[in-house]
C-alpha cells in the first residue's frame, strides 16, 4: 500500500540554480517535486496540492523564508506540513532558533550536505507514506463499519419481512382452510341427509322441489370453492406475470346491470338493496369476464361491510374513461386500513371478519391496472364506502 502513495515535494528558492540542484538531489520515482521562485508562488502550490513536506530558503526577495512559515502554519490547510529551511547565512546569526520558533522541524546550512538532506526528506517522507496509509485505512474501517452497519439493518428488515411472510402464510392457511370448510361441510352434510333417507327408503325427500332446492344449495357450494380456488389461482398468476387481459368491446352498462341480476339472492341474503344507475350505454374494449370479476368483487365487498344499508352502483363516462362508483352506507373504513385493503390477505379488521381469503381487492386492482386504469376508495369510519373503478375507453 505504501509503494502506491507519491509524496508531494515542495521546495522554493529565490535562485533557479539552487532549485534545479535541490530537486536531483531529492527526485525519485516515488516523488513528485515542484519548485516555486518566490513566497507568492510557493503559497498558490501550496493551496493547491498536498505536500509531505517543504524546503523553504530563508533569504529570498519579498516575503522571506520565516514569513512564508509563519503564514503556512496559520493556514489550516498547510499547517501541519513538515518545514525545514535552509540557508547559506553563518551560524552566528542564529537563524536556526528562529526557523524553529517559525515552526521549522530541521534546519540546513549551505553547502548542504548531500547524504543528511536525502536521509531527513527520506525520514518525512515516509513518515508522511505512514500517515496516509494509516488514515486510508482508518476510512476504510470506517466505510466497513458503515457497510456492515447497513448489511446488519438489511439482514433485519428481511427477518422482519421473513417473520410477517410466516405470519401472512400461517393466517392464510387459517383463512383458506375455513374458507374451504364452510362449502365442503354443507355439501357433506346434504351428502349424509341424502344418505340418510335413501337408507330409510323415504322417498318423500325426493320430490321434484326437493330435489331442485338440493341442486341450488349444491351449486351454490360448488361455484363458492371454485371461486375461492379462482383467486388463489389469479394471485399466482399475477405474481409470475401472466394474468391473461382479452379485450373485446362491450357495454358496461349491460355487464353491471348482468352483475346486479346474478347477485340477486345474495342481496336477498343480506337484507340489502341496491340501485343500479346506467341509464346510457358505455361502450369500451375490455376483458368482459376479468370486468365482471371486479365488479362482482366490489358488490360482494359492499354487501358484506354494508351492514344492510342501501347500496347504489353507478355507471357512467367522463372524460375519455369509462367508471364505476359501488356506494354503500355501512361501517366504513379507517384512512390506516384503506391504505392495505388492496394488498394481499387483508380484510378491514379483526373485529369484522367475515368470510374470504382477502384477495378480491388485490386481484380487482391488479386487473383494473393490467387494463391501464385505476381503483379508488373514500371512506369515513360509519359512513360507508365509495369505490370507484376507472378505464380508459
Amino acid at each position: 500500500m505504501l509503494s502506491n502513495i507519491k509524496a508531494k515535494l515542495l521546495i522554493v528558492d529565490d535562485l533557479p540554480e539552487n532549485l534545479l540542484a535541490l530537486e536531483a538531489l531529492i527526485k525519485r520515482e516515488d516523488r513528485i517535486v515542484y519548485k516555486a521562485l518566490s513566497a507568492d508562488e510557493a503559497l498558490s502550490l501550496l493551496l493547491q496540492h498536498e505536500f509531505a513536506m517543504a524546503i523553504l530558503d530563508v533569504q529570498m526577495p519579498g516575503m522571506n523564508g520565516f514569513e512564508l512559515a509563519e503564514l503556512m502554519r496559520g493556514t489550516e490547510k498547510t499547517r501541519n506540513i513538515p518545514i525545514v529551511f535552509v540557508s547559506a547565512a553563518g551560524r552566528e546569526m542564529n537563524y536556526a532558533f528562529k526557523g524553529y520558533e517559525s515552526g521549522a522541524v530541521d534546519f540546513l546550512h549551505k553547502p548542504l550536505d548531500i547524504h543528511a538532506v536525502k536521509s531527513k526528506v527520506n525520514v518525512f517522507v515516509d513518515l508522511y507514506r505512514q500517515s496516509k496509509a494509516m488514515k486510508e485505512q482508518v476510512l476504510a474501517l470506517e466505510q466497513s463499519r458503515r457497510d456492515q452497519e447497513t448489511l446488519l439493518k438489511q439482514l433485519q428488515n428481511t427477518q422482519l419481512e421473513l417473520e410477517q411472510a410466516v405470519r401472512m402464510r400461517d393466517d392464510f392457511m387459517s383463512i383458506v382452510a375455513h374458507e374451504v370448510r364452510t362449502p365442503l361441510n354443507g355439501l357433506i352434510l346434504e351428502t349424509q341427509l341424502r344418505k340418510m333417507h335413501l337408507a330409510r327408503d323415504n322417498a318423500a325427500a325426493f320430490t321434484l322441489d326437493k330435489m331442485h332446492a338440493m341442486v341450488d344449495r349444491d351449486e351454490r357450494q360448488i361455484k363458492s370453492l371454485i371461486r375461492l380456488i379462482e383467486d388463489m389461482l389469479d394471485v399466482s398468476r399475477i405474481r409470475i406475470g401472466k394474468l391473461s387481459i382479452r379485450p373485446t368491446r362491450f357495454d358496461l352498462s349491460t355487464l353491471v346491470r348482468d352483475v346486479l341480476h346474478n347477485f340477486s339472492q345474495q342481496i336477498d341474503a343480506a337484507e340489502a338493496s341496491v340501485t343500479l344507475d346506467a341509464e346510457q350505454p358505455v361502450i369500451g374494449n375490455w376483458d368482459e369476464f376479468r370486468i365482471e370479476q371486479v365488479i362482482s368483487n366490489l358488490l360482494t365487498n359492499a354487501l358484506r361491510y354494508g351492514a344492510k344499508s342501501p347500496i347504489s352502483v353507478k355507471v357512467y363516462s367522463e372524460g375519455g374513461q369509462a367508471l364505476v362508483d359501488v356506494q354503500d352506507h355501512g361501517i366504513g373504513i379507517s384512512e390506516e386500513n384503506q391504505k392495505r385493503i388492496f394488498q394481499q390477505f387483508e380484510r378491514v379488521s379483526a373485529k369484522h371478519a367475515v368470510a374470504g381469503l382477502g384477495l378480491g381487492l388485490f386481484i380487482s386492482e391488479q386487473i383494473v391496472a393490467a387494463h391501464g386504469g385505476t381503483i379508488t376508495v373514500q371512506s369515513r369510519i360509519g359512513e360507508g364506502a365509495l369505490f370507484r373503478v376507472c378505464l380508459p375507453l
